[in-house]
Order: C-alpha cells, then structure tokens, then sequence
C-alpha cells in the first residue's frame, strides 16, 4: 500500500525552519551580553580593590577622631539572585546596632513609621552619623560592595540587593526583580533613587529584569556619574 502523499505548507515549513534559527541567535546574543557584562565586572571590581585600602583607612581614622571605636564595616544579609541570601558589605553610615534603633524609632514615632511603610527608609534618619551622612552624599558607602561582585554575589549594574524582611512587600515584584543579579548601581538609582517610593522604585526594578540589554547598562553606567557628581538622590 503505498502512502498517500503528505503536503506541506510553504510558509509553515519556513516558520519551521526560522524558530531554531532564532531561538539560537538569541541564545548566542544573551550570552554575548553575560560575559561581556562578566568581564567588565572583574575589571572594575580589581581596579577598586587598590583604592579600598587606604579608604578604609581614612575612614577609619576620620570615626575615630570622632570617638567612634566601631568596626567601620558593615556587612548585613540580603536576597541575592534567584532569592538566594548572601553577606552585603558596606562601609557603616550609621550609629551601632542601626536594626535596633530603627525597632524604636517605628515604635515611638508615628510619622516615621507611616514614612518607613511607604519608602522603606527615612528621609532624615537619626541613625545616620556625620560622616555617614558624608560617605553617603559621596556613594564611598557602597565602595566594599565590589568585593560581593568578585565574589559572584552581585553585578556592578543589576538591581538593589533587598533585605529579608522586604520580601514580602515586593509582593508581585519579587520573581521578576530577583531573576536578576543585584548590583552597586541600577535603574532605581538614576531614575529618582531616594525620591521615589517603593512602588516606583519595584516598578523601575522590574522594567530593568525585563529589559537588560548592553545599551541599557551602558546608559544607567553613563547617568550614575552625573548623579554622584551632583549628589542628587543619595540620602
């Protein structure tokens, strides 16, 4: 018996050819990005570890003619890619045991805590010391934070590293944001940083999960200069 015989479609037998074509292409175009993005990582990150030392240095002299005996390191756990947590560094802006006082403010200030619930953070916080104020107004803050991105832990570009306790209130946000890497600067922090609230700020975090390209990158790597240039937003 002979098989009656099959016909195809034209078009269909080019979609069929095309969907490998481009699914491949793709692939190729995402890792392309990934390692280029990889490989600027590791360079900047090696670049700064010379400047880390004698930082710390003079950060550490600068808290202790202030009478600030405290180890100038902060280092806190946070919720990394794929919500796997890591230790955050940092040089400490604030007062010891900084979750504690925060604990009391919320509870004996009504204002602060209808603050905290919108922002996730205060505005004027007390807990912020003198040269805290200054390391933040300068971003020298987030300088120990390329030691998380030579370990693997975060990106130089990526979004904000959220804490435990935010999970939660990402609600929705949270499978989108987290599918990404976090890293020392983002969309959030040249698109209002410390002006939006923390709806906009998931809102924006999202857009960039959903939108990496090396164009994009390059632009917030671009705007973030201006931004600490001109100390707009860091609070």
């Amino acid at each position: 018996m002979v098989p009656a015989e099959v016909v195809i479609d034209s078009k269909e037998l080019n979609m069929a050819d095309n969907l490998p074509t481009v699914k491949t292409a793709n692939k190729v175009k995402r890792g392309t990005y990934l390692f280029i993005k990889k490989s600027f990582d590791v360079v900047c990150s090696l670049m700064a570890m010379l400047f880390l030392l004698p930082l710390a240095l003079f950060i550490k002299i600068a808290y202790l003619l202030s009478g600030d005996t405290t180890p100038i390191f902060f280092s806190q756990k946070r919720i990394g890619k794929n919500g796997e947590e890591f230790d955050f560094y940092k040089f400490r802006s604030m007062v010891p045991n900084a979750d504690e006082e925060l604990k009391k403010l919320l509870a004996n200030n009504k204002e602060m805590a209808e603050e905290y619930a919108i922002n996730k953070k205060l505005k004027d916080d007390p807990r912020v010391t003198k040269i805290g104020a200054f390391l933040r107004k300068t971003s020298l803050d987030e300088f120990p934070q390329f030691i998380n991105v030579l370990k693997g832990d975060m990106a130089i570009i990526g979004n904000r590293p959220y804490l435990p306790r935010e999970k939660e209130d990402m609600g929705d946000y949270f499978e989108d944001i987290e599918k990404t890497k976090c890293g020392i600067v983002s969309y959030w922090a040249v698109m209002g940083r410390s002006d939006v609230s923390f709806e906009k700020r998931l809102e924006l975090e999202k857009y960039y999960s959903d939108n990496q390209t090396l164009l994009l990158d390059l632009s917030i790597f671009v705007k973030v200069f201006k931004i600490v240039l001109l100390r707009k937003g860091a609070k």
